[in-house]
């Protein structure tokens, strides 16, 4: 038998929500017509007038009509979306670099580094974009590549936009473009137009460092050579302190070349897989054209300046 002191030996009787735990059987359920009602909260609107909101804004069924290979090979759908995507990259790149060159010439260095920052993530999208296509045989590129006909990726309009923005300037680049002539008077603005690595040099200029005269004042329409003083301005960047905005600046324009060297090296190892060494669609050198572009740097300096450093 229980001592009558051993309850209150156990302390007080506890009060509270403490004392009535909450167990699965003594929550409420819900009726089926709660539950109903609930789950058709969640649900998105299903009832549009017209078009969906996100058709209007993406304009997928435009993107999705775009494709139509001319030949039965079952290939020639992803080498055909393939194709298209990077142009869609290629299009972003020039947007990228346009802002950051803008910024750039406007002293707001915090936003052309967003841009390049960006733009580094764009071009890992866009080398990605070989992936479907860099393992083909030279018989499954040869059925359908008679339907390309002269087709040839550097007849891109926003591809050859992308390479001035780097300093790879060509007026022989734009008479393919000449039977467009909207096309043909951007890609001519653009020819004349400063490129992204100008603008850094010019930059430069303005925080104290002796670019020389006749690095600033260089005809835009031709194509950047390397100069022995813009790599002693690097050398004495690149000796300063590692936090200052203008090592990051180098650091975040080698990134962008990098990348470029990354893709242009890769087309070239897709091209020799798929065809080896024979001539190029519309009439390119093929493997030989690609192997002279894999050679030339993208902001030259930025690579030489880093031996005497």
């Amino acid at each position: 038998m229980s001592h009558p002191d051993e309850a209150n030996k156990a302390g007080p009787t506890p009060t509270g929500p403490a004392a009535h735990p909450t167990t699965p059987e003594s929550v409420t359920p819900q009726t089926a017509a709660q539950q109903a009602a609930t789950e058709a909260d969640l649900e998105p609107n299903f009832e549009f007038k017209g078009t969906t909101p996100y058709e209007d804004y993406v304009r997928a069924s435009v993107i999705t009509s775009l494709q139509h290979p001319l030949s039965d090979e079952p290939g020639e759908m992803v080498f055909l979306v393939t194709s298209q995507v990077m142009e869609l990259w290629f299009t972003v790149l020039v947007h990228e670099w346009t802002v950051a060159a803008r910024a750039l010439r406007d002293d707001d260095l915090p936003r052309a580094m967003a841009a390049l920052k960006r733009s580094t993530w764009e071009l890992k999208a866009l080398n990605a974009s070989w992936k479907p296509i860099d393992h083909l045989t030279p018989a499954q590129f040869n059925a359908y590549r008679t339907a390309l006909g002269e087709g040839s990726g550097f007849q891109s309009a926003m591809y050859r936009r992308l390479e001035f923005l780097l300093g790879e300037k060509s007026a022989t680049m734009l008479v393919p473009h000449r039977g467009v002539p909207g096309q043909y008077a951007e890609l001519e603005k653009a020819l004349h137009e400063p490129s992204l690595y100008d603008e850094v040099l010019r930059l430069l200029h303005r925080r104290g460092y002796p670019v020389p005269q006749h690095v600033l004042e260089r005809d835009p329409t031709q194509r950047y050579q390397p100069d022995p003083q813009v790599e002693r301005v690097w050398e004495q960047v690149y000796a300063g302190p590692q936090e200052d905005e203008l090592v990051r600046l180098g650091e975040a324009l080698t990134d962008v070349a990098e990348l470029v060297l990354r893709w242009r090296n890769d087309h070239l190892l897709a091209t020799r897989r798929a065809m080896g060494a024979k001539v190029g669609t519309g009439g390119s050198a093929g493997v030989a054209w690609l192997e002279k572009r894999t050679r030339k740097n993208v902001f030259p300096e930025l690579w030489t300046a880093r031996s005497h450093v």
